[in-house]
């Protein structure tokens, strides 16, 4: 499965086809699912163009990706520093009316434990964020961690040795304590396309997409999300 990550928190120095409005953001969605993305990721913006977790904009983000691409499924980030950030940034999710079908919580985050039995709670899929060894302790540990949709292993080392050291590291912890979960893997900038061709190579989920980088395994610019989705596409089918 190859899941498409619109925007992340970037703004658009990092490229300028990158998707802040609800309606942006859907027709950036639909041009990456017709690419051949299976799965959207994607962070909604407030009028002030950032990120936010207030229940008004989730919704009108929600509502308009779905009615762009119905049946796809839209995972939103939690990450600690979206307004109001760290512990107060639960406060917006409790009061959320229309629900993504998944959220990424990375266990390197204080309250992780509780966002997770809170998400899970609602009747949404968590994807457990693994960005080191002790991410990934942490999270064999949690008595929920096995009604996690999936283990995400984030990338974010630069050095690609040290990267894949990284996440060799983890998945001999979840091998230990004999966790199942599916895996999503995916690096971040110079790591994004040695991470993506590791993940296929060992029959992981991945994601494409300028939250993650902004360039083509040639070096070149991506148009855009679409471009990087195929892009990563044509490197399966070589």
């Amino acid at each position: 499965m190859l899941q498409a990550c619109l925007n992340g928190g970037r703004m658009r120095d990092f490229h300028p086809a990158l998707p802040f409005t609800a309606s942006e953001i859907a027709r950036d969605a639909a041009l990456a699912v017709a690419a051949g993305a299976r799965e959207l990721h994607i962070h909604p913006r407030g009028p002030d163009g950032m990120e936010t977790l207030e229940p008004d904009y989730v919704t009108e983000t929600l509502q308009a990706v779905r009615s762009a691409v119905p049946g796809i499924p839209v995972g939103l980030s939690t990450h600690w520093r979206i307004p109001p950030g760290g512990l107060s940034r639960q406060e917006p999710m409790h009061r959320w009316t229309t629900l993504p079908d998944y959220v990424s919580i990375n266990l390197i985050e204080e309250d992780a434990e509780d966002v997770i039995a809170h998400i899970l709670g609602r009747g949404i899929g968590v994807e457990a964020g693994l960005w080191s060894v002790s991410d990934a302790q942490r999270f064999v540990g949690l008595k929920d961690a096995a009604k996690c949709l999936r283990v995400l292993i984030e990338i974010n080392e630069q050095d690609i040795d040290e990267g894949l050291r990284a996440a060799d590291g983890i998945q001999a912890v979840l091998r230990k304590a004999g966790h199942t979960l599916p895996i999503l893997m995916h690096g971040d900038e110079a790591s994004v396309w040695p991470i993506y061709g590791e993940a296929r190579a060992k029959g992981f989920d991945s994601r494409i997409g300028l939250e993650d980088g902004n360039l083509l395994p040639s070096g070149q610019m991506a148009k855009g999300n679409a471009d990087l989705i195929r892009a990563a596409l044509d490197l399966v089918s070589r």
